[in-house]
């Protein structure tokens, strides 16, 4: 056993016993874990029982000391009704999407059905859990800032696994085919996810730093973000690259105007810096055909990407309202006609909102989009409160992540929970709760009793208040 598993697993019982005493601080481990779990090195099964890994117990006991505990903490949770309601009908779609894929099954004979509940619907919902619990549990201000802390440890972590992966000799070189084979084999993550969450996680990071009141602790920030940054730049993930440039344009357009001058710098000087970036993102651009002439070559673009489209726009046109269920694409030869046609392989659409639509129709694309355009709106006006830095950097860090999520959707991805998104849904869960209680602050304001509004049962300084 290495060492490094050996450090994870005295950490992961530590915090499995510890949830007992403080359910709220092992989750926050719980969440700072996840950006070791999908390496090699970690043990994916116990005793040859499946699903049956450290993370997964770890999270039981974070589960059942919630359980215990929570008749003590005394809080009900009261997400926002029409969240709720949303949440339920996402759900819902994924596990009807699940049952139809499972009725459908002597299509994909080579998995087997257990593998297939563990894999397509237990998993799915399992990684939405820790910002359920999340939500139910940040409820003063000490708990906000270690949950801030984990989850800027999440992603710092994965930036260190990239940076001692991939040498730094790839930062001036557009190659990509080693590297991505490199971290796939060695981290367990596709270079195109770990693209897009760092780039969520850069931005996400620089949005926490009004949170933190010591100049130390903002410098620290920033120069983790300048380090995160560098990671991504490794990964060469060119829907990363984009959801970057986007989302940081977003925060600038909503809150950060000032800084838009520095845009046009910022463009001119990253291919100085990062010239491997510049070079990937021109792949395609100026190639040369048969003749000698200048072209364009979309399949190099789009790593072929609207070469398959078109397969998969024509089969949800068949059925547009209802879709066909989980792994569409497979079951319903895409695949074998796209492999038959283009002597490729793309088991995936390699976009998340034509793979939704292939799955579950605009009957289920429409409630999940709602869900995320009402997240979005959420954290957009805790992202301009100017009243309380909690706000604010709870609405930034979760716009950031979302944001550079729903872009990098574009070009891969996928709208069903998982591992690269658990991050994702701990930010929504935050926002969420700061947006329920920035509402009864609100509430007791407009009713002139501000000073009689009673605090949450386990802080002793108000958690909406700005620090003194």
């Amino acid at each position: 056993m290495s060492i490094r598993v050996t450090c994870f697993v005295i950490i992961a019982l530590f915090l499995f016993f510890y949830a007992w005493k403080d359910w709220f601080k092992s989750l926050c481990g719980l969440i700072v874990l996840m950006a070791f779990l999908e390496h090699p090195d970690m043990p994916s099964k116990l005793l040859g029982i499946q699903g049956m890994n450290l993370w997964n117990l770890l999270m039981i006991s974070v589960l059942l000391g919630w359980f215990v505990q929570r008749r003590y903490e005394g809080c009900a949770l009261d997400m926002p009704k029409g969240v709720n309601i949303l949440l339920v009908i996402y759900f819902l779609i994924i596990l009807i999407s699940f049952l139809r894929m499972i009725a459908d099954r002597d299509n994909i004979p080579w998995v087997g059905t257990p593998k297939l509940i563990s894999s397509y619907l237990i998993n799915t919902f399992k990684w939405v859990i820790p910002g359920l619990l999340l939500f139910y549990g940040c409820r003063s201000r000490e708990r906000a800032k270690i949950a801030f802390i984990a989850i800027l440890l999440f992603g710092f972590f994965l930036a260190v696994q990239v940076t001692r992966m991939i040498p730094p000799g790839y930062v001036f070189a557009g190659t990509d085919a080693h590297r991505r084979l490199k971290l796939n084999r060695e981290m367990g993550f596709n270079a195109v996810d770990l693209s897009v969450i760092l780039a969520g996680m850069s931005w996400a990071m620089v949005a926490t730093v009004a949170f933190f009141k010591k100049r130390g602790t903002k410098l620290l920030i920033l120069l983790i973000v300048g380090f995160v940054s560098y990671a991504q730049a490794l990964t060469g993930g060119r829907g990363g690259f984009v959801a970057w440039g986007l989302t940081g344009l977003s925060l600038c357009l909503l809150k950060w105007r000032k800084y838009l001058i520095l845009a046009p710098v910022v463009v001119m000087l990253l291919p100085i810096v990062f010239p491997g970036v510049a070079s990937r993102m021109l792949v395609g651009f100026g190639t040369s055909d048969m003749s000698g002439e200048s072209t364009i070559d979309t399949y190099q673009i789009t790593s072929g990407r609207m070469q398959i489209w078109p397969y998969v726009i024509d089969k949800i046109r068949e059925s547009p309202i209802i879709g066909y269920g989980q792994l569409a694409m497979i079951r319903e030869q895409v695949t074998r006609q796209i492999r038959s046609e283009l002597k490729d392989s793309f088991p995936h659409p390699h976009n998340a909102y034509l793979e939704w639509l292939l799955d579950n129709g605009l009957v289920g694309f429409i409630p999940v989009m709602t869900f995320y355009i009402v997240i979005i709106i959420y954290a957009t006006k805790l992202f301009r409160d100017r009243t309380d830095p909690l706000y604010s950097a709870t609405g930034g860090m979760t716009l950031s992540i979302v944001m550079a999520q729903l872009i990098g959707s574009m070009g891969a991805q996928t709208f069903y929970p998982r591992e690269g998104t658990v991050v994702m849904w701990c930010a929504i869960g935050l926002t969420l709760r700061m947006t329920v209680e920035r509402s009864k602050v609100n509430a007791a304001v407009l009713n002139q009793n501000y000073q009689d509004y009673p605090l949450p049962a386990l802080s002793q300084t108000a958690l909406y208040s700005n620090p003194q």
